[in-house]
């Protein structure tokens, strides 16, 4: 975003209203908001659905603030069940740093392993899409 002409601090403040925002939608208190709220902005409802594990919520609900990008882009559902939350497959660790990078580790040996240059170049599109 730098290099296209945006100032590194608006660049922090952004990120820091977003990860404030997104602060109070990490509660199953709170089920469901009135609807003009629910159909512009990230909730609870729709960030639960985030957190899943369920095959139907897989890939589903990336908003930081604005759900509308998710409708936008197809990448929106409903929350229509309590999701279960957490790792398709469990990395059985606690180590923070194998939490945070165990994904990369998958999609390096993918990579890796895939036949030709064109098929390690659409995992690296895909990974990146």
């Amino acid at each position: 975003m730098p290099l296209v002409g945006f100032e590194p601090i608006w660049i922090l403040s952004a990120g820091s209203v977003s990860l404030i925002y997104q602060y109070w939608i990490h509660t199953e208190t709170i089920k469901i908001l009135p609807a003009p709220i629910e159909f512009i902005f990230n909730t609870p409802s729709h960030h639960r659905v985030h957190h899943s594990r369920d095959v139907k919520y897989l890939d589903k609900n990336y908003a930081g603030i604005l759900i509308i990008w998710d409708r936008m882009f197809g990448t929106f559902i409903l929350e229509k069940e309590h999701p279960e939350y957490g790792l398709v497959t469990n990395i059985n660790t606690y180590n923070p740093l194998m939490i945070a990078f165990a994904e990369w580790g998958k999609v390096l040996q993918d990579i890796w392993k895939a036949p030709g240059i064109i098929n390690k170049m659409k995992y690296v599109a895909d990974y990146c899409h």
